[in-house]
């Protein structure tokens, strides 16, 4: 087990340094560093310095979950091509309330295509692993609806805990944020 942390440890520190080398971010001025999130504690002053710190169990799901998928935690989706559309969801955020550890919370966001284009969704994505959505893949014409359905996994995750689903889509902007919250009692 202590190899196994160690080695999720160190995997998430060399993960975390590409991410700040690859994704450099800057504001409008061009000239303040933002790093992505999660990376806050994990900027090695060189090479040689072992990086150490105290990973919580939260921590510990978010490490293990990029060694797990990467890809997540880069480029955001393009647009698809093609004319734009408009989508109004009933509501953009759902709290679970308070919840357990260890068990599956599901909850369905209904949309309606408001414009004059078929709605074409490319992707649904949840801000971590134990945040996953379904979503339609076939176009939804003018006037149709639709629903999004995000299961929400906490795992070992304790205490206040906010997620969201990036949903993208033909619509201007192209990207709509969903948000899911809860309150995660140990079990």
């Amino acid at each position: 087990m202590k190899d196994q942390l160690q080695t999720y440890l160190l995997g998430f520190v060399a993960l975390m340094t590409v991410v700040n080398t690859v994704l450099i971010l800057t504001d409008d001025d061009g000239g303040r560093m933002i790093q992505p999130a999660g990376a806050a504690g994990l900027n090695p002053t060189s090479a040689d310095q072992t990086v150490s710190t105290t990973l919580d169990r939260n921590n510990m799901d978010k490490a293990q979950d990029i060694l797990n998928d990467p890809a997540k935690y880069s480029q955001p989706e393009p647009a698809p091509a093609g004319p734009t559309t408009s989508v109004q969801f009933a509501e953009s955020a759902h709290s679970f309330g308070t919840i357990k550890q260890e068990t599956q919370n599901e909850h369905v966001f209904s949309f309606t295509n408001t414009g004059g284009e078929p709605l074409i969704i490319s992707n649904a994505k949840g801000s971590c692993g134990c945040t996953v959505p379904d979503y339609p893949k076939e176009p939804i014409p003018p006037g149709g609806s639709g629903e999004i359905k995000v299961v929400y996994s906490p795992g070992k995750q304790v205490g206040n805990q906010s997620k969201t689903v990036t949903v993208t889509a033909n619509t201007e902007p192209s990207t709509t944020m969903l948000q899911i919250s809860a309150v995660v009692e140990e079990i």
